[in-house]
């Protein structure tokens, strides 16, 4: 599997996968609502559900509510078949440009998207995370929550990439070193890979990215 094709989703649009997660929404997950494009009747409460969305019927806080709208936009856009239409379903209030941003959230790889509902990427954050594709977008996402991003920081660095420029390079004129990542171990753990490291005159850092690779390996 290709660092494109997991960026891709996967899952039914407008299925709550992870605000149905009770392990990423708590007790919320019991009230997920989902979004059927093939239904009228699903279709209509997604139109109902954006236009409270964009006249500020969900407050910036409220990350799974968020989440909800944008998989409302995604829904109605697939439901109505373009997003101009989508906006005039939605009423007058509803832009384009509105249902465009939130629809692209809800279409980020769920990896991202758990960590937008468990509060450590902000939606509003999340939506210049989805202006960028492919593995670009995994690496804005980390480096929000690794190196406390904020909104006016992500929205910048997605710019900056849309604009030509280097991920890697557009992180570090925020103050993030890409990659960067600080774990705690259990201290028997923590003394052998100090010793492990020693003895083989390398740093702990590569220890553990072998042993990450091997982890992951059967993944790729």
């Amino acid at each position: 599997m290709t660092e494109e094709s997991r960026a891709d989703r996967q899952s039914p649009v407008g299925e709550p996968v992870v605000r149905s997660d009770p392990a990423v929404t708590g007790d919320r997950a019991a009230d997920a609502v989902g979004f059927d494009p093939t239904d009228p009747d699903s279709v209509a409460e997604a139109a109902e559900t954006v236009g409270r969305f964009a006249g500020g019927g969900v407050g910036d806080d409220d990350n799974v509510l968020m989440l909800r709208g944008a998989a409302a936009c995604a829904a109605l856009v697939r439901g109505v078949g373009s997003y101009k239409e989508a906006a005039e379903r939605a009423g007058d209030r509803v832009s384009v440009a509105f249902i465009r941003k939130w629809a692209r959230v809800h279409d980020l790889p769920q990896a991202i998207r758990r960590q937008v509902a468990n509060g450590r990427i902000a939606p509003s954050a999340a939506k210049h995370v989805a202006r960028l594709g492919g593995r670009d977008r995994y690496l804005l996402a980390w480096a929000t929550i690794d190196g406390g991003l904020t909104v006016r920081e992500v929205r910048a660095i997605a710019s900056a990439v849309n604009d030509g420029a280097d991920i890697g390079a557009a992180v570090r004129d925020a103050g993030v070193e890409l990659g960067r990542l600080q774990v705690s171990l259990p201290p028997e753990t923590y003394v052998e890979l100090r010793r492990r490291a020693s003895m083989e005159t390398v740093e702990p850092s590569a220890i553990v990215a072998d042993a990450v690779d091997e982890y992951l390996a059967d993944d790729r």
